[in-house]
């Protein structure tokens, strides 16, 4: 898995994720940060979140190495962070290679609010994964009736797990945003480890 995060929230699914995804045997996952692009002055006055230490920074050329890769980024405007798209816009060799073509993606993400655009967020980044050749494996409603549960604010959709922030990034992931992450982690995995034994 791989992920920018401002304030941790994206970071924090990407964690469950990893736990759910360690739970299918003979899985091995990596959590991976993409390089930050804003200057310490201007996130020192958002607030951001340091970089996760145990998180190592990734470069392009190690996206080849696996053989699923689940991208979480937070929303700006609708679609994912700079930082991301930048990255993105890195892997251009890979893309002219091909050399993540077939191989099984999945997208997370985190909205400031719930009119945020989660979802547009989801269907603008699938378009990444498309010029690549990937697979796009959204979560869909396998997590079950949680899904469907109206009797609280959360984030996620069947496009995959998310989490809303709040406009200052002071609400924290839920549980009910914690266990769909776990779950996309794990429903993942599993699909991940079908297509490496075809």
């Amino acid at each position: 898995q791989w992920y920018y995060s401002t304030w941790g929230h994206v970071a924090t699914l990407a964690e469950e994720m990893k736990k759910g995804a360690d739970s299918v045997p003979g899985v091995e996952v990596t959590v991976w940060r993409v390089p930050e692009t804003l200057p310490e002055e201007v996130l020192g006055k958002m607030h951001a979140a340091p970089g996760r230490e145990d998180h190592p920074v990734i470069t392009a050329s190690q996206l080849a190495e696996a053989d699923g890769i689940l991208f979480g980024f937070p929303t700006r405007f609708g679609m994912m962070a700079a930082q991301m798209k930048a990255f993105f816009d890195s892997t251009g060799g890979l893309w002219q290679a091909q050399s993540l073509s077939g191989k099984p993606a999945g997208v997370f993400f985190a909205t400031g609010t719930q009119g945020g655009g989660q979802e547009t967020t989801a269907l603008t980044a699938v378009t990444q994964l498309t010029h690549h050749g990937m697979l796009f494996v959204p979560v869909g409603y396998t997590h079950g009736a949680g899904m469907f549960a109206m009797d609280e604010v959360k984030g996620g959709s069947p496009y995959g797990a998310g989490t809303f922030a709040g406009a200052d990034g002071s609400r924290v992931p839920s549980d009910a945003e914690l266990a769909l992450a776990a779950h996309q982690g794990k429903y993942f995995a599993g699909i991940a480890k079908k297509l490496k034994a075809v």
